[in-house]
């Protein structure tokens, strides 16, 4: 279990939606000191909170970022982004930058910060999936949350007897501005930041924070044409 009172935390997309509520929460529970990174990052009115750049598909701008907090011991990969509901008719390009953005960065960006919570006694890393991981809509971004789902179950073995605790996290729609034009009903981002927060200090493996992600895992066991409505002729 990792405590986070006097942790130094980072958390990616810190600026708005759920990422905020995580900044918000992680305030109220004793926390050291957070690192806020987003493309362009705002000032905070907390002197605990450190906002910072950070593009997550650049190279340099993930150096610059590991350089800067060499005392971070919980990461939080939150930051993403969203496709368009096809394969077929987009460029072939735009495929290619959501995983940039949802997979590969996020992956980059662990490879670089895992010697640093390291070297500073061991810690967490939450990674924020999505429903989405078990069901395929909105084009190519639930595969790119299959794909960092995956990943985030080798890590969690590799790092095993490095000091270092992984934690998966799962939602519905959430509402923030990726979902602005989504009708369906929608989780608060507060509690889906309280739901992430508890699981990283209850040590647990993966968080479903909702009905959503609930039942997305179950109907991974069951019958296609169940969780797709199309498939019923």
């Amino acid at each position: 279990m990792t405590t986070l009172e006097g942790a130094v935390v980072l958390v990616t997309g810190g600026n708005r939606g759920i990422g905020k509520a995580i900044v918000d929460d992680l305030l109220t529970r004793g926390v050291k000191k957070i690192y806020a990174t987003a493309r362009k990052p705002q000032p905070s009115t907390d002197p605990r909170v450190v906002t910072l750049p950070l593009e997550v598909t650049d190279q340099a701008s993930i150096d610059a970022l590991v350089a800067a907090v060499p005392d971070v011991t919980v990461l939080i990969n939150n930051a993403g982004g969203s496709s368009p509901d096809t394969y077929l008719d987009v460029p072939f390009e735009a495929i290619r930058e959501i995983f940039e953005i949802n997979f590969f960065g996020p992956v980059n960006l662990t490879r670089a910060l895992v010697p640093v919570i390291e070297r500073n006694g061991g810690g967490h890393i939450l990674n924020a999936h999505s429903a989405l991981s078990w069901v395929a809509r909105h084009g190519a971004y639930s595969a790119t949350k299959s794909a960092f789902w995956l990943a985030t179950n080798s890590l969690r073995l590799e790092l095993l007897d490095r000091g270092i605790s992984v934690t998966g996290l799962h939602m519905g729609y959430v509402d923030t501005d990726m979902t602005t034009a989504v009708t369906d009903p929608k989780e608060n981002p507060a509690d889906i930041a309280k739901a992430a927060l508890d699981g990283i200090e209850s040590g647990a493996y993966e968080v479903l924070a909702d009905g959503t992600a609930r039942w997305a895992k179950a109907a991974v066991a069951g019958d296609l044409a169940d969780v797709y409505a199309e498939l019923k002729k």
